[in-house]
């Protein structure tokens, strides 16, 4: 297949028409002609042991290339890949090394002294210890035998400069891939150095440094995930909801208020969700505090705790959601905006995180999920005493004067409506009256200048 505007076309016949015509056609002709039949033609000339009539394979170099970084950007496991690629290049160079050592060996003579190939009866042993030289040579162990001509310095000479050329090369390759795993590893996880650094740096440590340290260790043994928006913020919006979705959507049904929603409009919303991880004995909220968003259990159970921070009142767990009193108007709500309740996470507890303004957007969508919040949040406000009877039913009564109030006024407004819609009609019936008169009179008036004129 082929990209057109970035969709692959398999179209068997079109590829085949787009490949004909490019330039990678002639090239791959020529890579695959079997130019090793010149050799079998009376006149030319044989290098035995050097198939230099198949130089034109080289040509597909280029397509290999191609390939590799296809395969790079497509594979789950570039980093592997990249370092299987380097073995190859490494095992490959060796290779092409110690052919042109044996080649040089033949060409001196085999055996002739200590330095060329000994003149083994069988090809593999030559192989080998061509392979075998050369491994020494371009790993610079030593241990080879003395040049004796000229020839052996140079090719030896040349052996050890390559060396240190592909030594550099290999432990770039190796950085790069130990730098790539470290980058991808903080592109998902947020790093503890920092924070223990910093609290060094302050002289404060112990426990909470080791509290700090065995968060970061959660999150990776866990794949917890707290800078997944970041990853996903460049994706279009229906793209981002999608891939949001099919993380997140199993777990958001869990959660009680979403069951009855429609699949649409959870898609929308996990975008508005932040996932948060709380560690063991850490306050997701106080009481009193001003509530800023609200919390959905994902994973992990939660305690409702006394003043004195032990006695639990309560555990939630996965499915519930709290921290809406405070973020819903209430009627009657002494606490106002405040936290009602201390939570605790007793482990750690996987949660989604709603802010206001987000929780404002979807209530005003789905009523229904407002009323089951609030019955839900004054029945709270009931058992804690929060909840002052007589200034709700004073909120409701006057929502319901205001209601009644309104009503007379949308009365009263459609009447004036419907009386200035009458005035209106009169007020056109009586200039389409004096219309007419002044027609009249005025063909009255043309009539008696014509009787005067003759």
């Amino acid at each position: 297949g082929f990209l057109e505007d970035g969709i692959l076309v398999q179209d068997i016949s079109r590829a085949r028409r787009r490949y004909l015509c490019s330039w990678t056609f002639p090239w791959d002709v020529m890579a695959v002609l079997p130019t090793e039949l010149l050799c079998l033609l009376p006149g030319v000339p044989r290098v035995p042991g050097v198939p230099a009539a198949r130089a034109n394979r080289c040509l597909r170099v280029p397509r290999l290339f191609e390939a590799f970084d296809r395969c790079e950007t497509r594979t789950g496991w570039p980093n592997a890949f990249r370092m299987a690629k380097l073995m190859l290049y490494l095992l490959l160079g060796i290779h092409w090394h110690g052919c042109l050592y044996l080649a040089l060996s033949a060409h001196l003579g085999l055996g002739v002294d200590p330095w060329v190939c000994p003149g083994f009866t069988r090809p593999l042993r030559r192989y080998l210890h061509s392979f075998y030289f050369s491994t020494l040579v371009l790993a610079m162990v030593g241990d080879t035998p003395a040049p004796q001509r000229e020839e052996e310095f140079l090719f030896l000479t040349a052996g050890f400069l390559l060396a240190v050329l592909g030594f550099a090369t290999i432990t770039g390759s190796i950085s790069t891939v130990i730098v790539n795993l470290s980058s991808a590893a903080t592109a998902f996880y947020p790093d503890a150095g920092p924070v223990r650094r910093y609290l060094r740096a302050w002289g404060v440590g112990g426990r909470l440094a080791g509290r700090v340290v065995r968060w970061h260790q959660h999150l990776r043994a866990q794949r917890k995930l707290p800078a997944e928006w970041e990853v996903l913020q460049h994706l279009p919006r229906g793209l981002r909801a999608e891939v949001a979705a099919s993380v997140h959507l199993a777990a958001l049904r869990r959660v009680g208020l979403f069951r009855s929603w429609e699949q649409g409009v959870l898609r929308q919303l996990v975008l508005r969700l932040r996932p948060q991880v709380f560690g063991p004995g850490e306050f997701v909220c106080r009481r009193g505090d001003v509530g800023r968003e609200m919390y959905f259990i994902r994973e992990g159970h939660l305690a409702v705790v006394a003043e004195d921070g032990v006695t639990q009142l309560a555990v939630l767990g996965e499915g519930l959601y709290f921290g809406e009193i405070s973020l819903i108007n209430i009627k009657g709500n002494t606490a106002g905006n405040r936290r009602t309740a201390n939570i605790l996470s007793i482990g750690y507890s996987d949660l989604f995180c709603l802010g206001k303004e987000d929780l404002a957007e979807v209530l005003a969508e789905f009523p229904c999920a407002r009323a089951a919040m609030e019955a839900k949040g004054r029945e709270l406000l009931l058992r804690m005493g929060q909840l002052d009877t007589g200034a709700e039913a004073a909120a409701l009564a006057a929502e319901a004067e205001a209601e009644r109030r309104l009503q007379g006024l949308e009365v009263a407004l459609e009447g004036l409506q419907t009386r200035a819609a009458r005035l209106l009609a009169q007020l056109e019936a009586s200039a389409l009256r004096v219309s007419l008169r002044v027609q009249r009179l005025e063909g009255r008036l043309r009539d008696r200048a014509g009787r005067a004129g003759t």
